[in-house]
């Protein structure tokens, strides 16, 4: 964690509710684990739809600790009696593949945008003094412009997703600007680290990447030559937890990006190095895909760090090998979503 963000922990968070949307998924469950270390009266809200990362599993050692709501945040007067009384909410939960978006793009609409103008409305009118963090996506620039990606670089969803998370963005921008509800707004980039989905590609490739090597089965690459950088999950939750408590953050949009960019092949390398064991083969980059890679991106984070201090902490290699460790132990309870518990 970084040192600004264990102050803030110690005097904002000790005592203070909690609510959590996604808060049984990759994200959501690190975070709801830190508060609830930091003192906080934490509720982890999270459908348990198979296909969008939630798991019991994630809590794991915290079930007396943090509260957990099985709810949709489609479902208005459940987020009604959650949000109410609470003092932050961190608004995490949302559909994320890319490629499901395209092929349902009304669930999308209703999870990523409908959703978020209701939880808004919820907040305006039951508790206007909640503290607000939405987890926005890179997703919504598109085809990069220029690299490194700024925050004031175009516009340009690539999909469904993309399109429907930009609007769930300008909604809590929005309600910050006409009704000074203290909203803030963090793009996120391939956030790693334990508790990531690894069953399928559907959160990010890597998770699958991880899995197989693991399993030491051959994942597969396509392409190779794609540049991207990666956030370790606990500096993302640093980025969350100062985004909450700093007043410099209200009404902005930051950039989360993470250590510097590599090729996914150098990914693959290290990947089977870090693990001692797993292969790779190489694949042209499927048709089905082509159509909305947005090819080489990573972040400029410089906003982040000039406002609010915030530091990356965590190399790629230290992430790849602490995931690994996790995910060496549990495996079982993620390789399969949908089994028993």
């Amino acid at each position: 964690m970084n040192d600004k963000a264990d102050i803030n922990l110690a005097g904002q968070f000790d005592g203070s509710r909690v609510v959590i949307t996604g808060g049984l998924g990759f994200v959501g469950s690190n975070l709801a684990r830190t508060l609830a270390d930091a003192g906080a009266v934490v509720t982890a809200v999270d459908s348990l739809v198979p296909e969008y990362g939630g798991n019991s599993f994630n809590l794991d050692g915290y079930e007396d600790r943090i509260g957990v709501n099985i709810s949709d945040v489609r479902d208005p007067h459940s987020m009604r009696h959650l949000i109410h009384g609470q003092d932050y909410l961190f608004n995490l939960a949302g559909q994320t593949s890319h490629m499901d978006s395209m092929r349902d793009p009304f669930t999308d609409l209703e999870i990523n945008c409908t959703s978020q103008l209701s939880i808004l409305e919820t907040c305006r009118q039951c508790n206007p003094d909640i503290r607000i963090v939405f987890a926005s996506t890179r997703q919504l620039y598109g085809r990069p412009e220029y690299l490194p990606v700024d925050e004031k670089h175009p516009l340009r969803p690539a999909d469904v997703n993309g399109i429907n998370k930009l609007a769930g963005e300008h909604y809590h921008l929005l309600y910050h600007r006409v009704y000074n509800l203290a909203t803030t707004v963090l793009r996120l980039t391939n956030t790693i680290g334990p508790r990531m989905r690894v069953c399928d590609a559907r959160q990010t490739f890597v998770g699958l990447w991880l899995r197989l090597a693991l399993e030491n089965q051959p994942f597969e690459v396509w392409g190779g030559e794609q540049l991207r950088d990666f956030t370790y999950v606990d500096d993302c939750v640093s980025a969350l937890l100062l985004d909450a408590t700093e007043d410099a953050a209200l009404g902005e949009v930051f950039n989360v990006g993470g250590c510097a960019p590599v090729t996914l092949r150098d990914l693959a390398d290290l990947i089977v190095s870090v693990n001692g064991y797993g292969s790779y083969v190489t694949r042209q980059f499927p048709k089905s895909r082509a159509k909305i890679d947005i090819g080489d991106f990573y972040s400029n984070a410089t906003f982040i760090k000039e406002r609010l201090g915030f530091q990356h902490s965590t190399s790629l290699e230290r992430a790849l090998a602490l995931t690994l460790a996790y995910y060496r132990a549990h495996l079982p309870k993620y390789a399969d979503p949908e089994a028993p518990e």
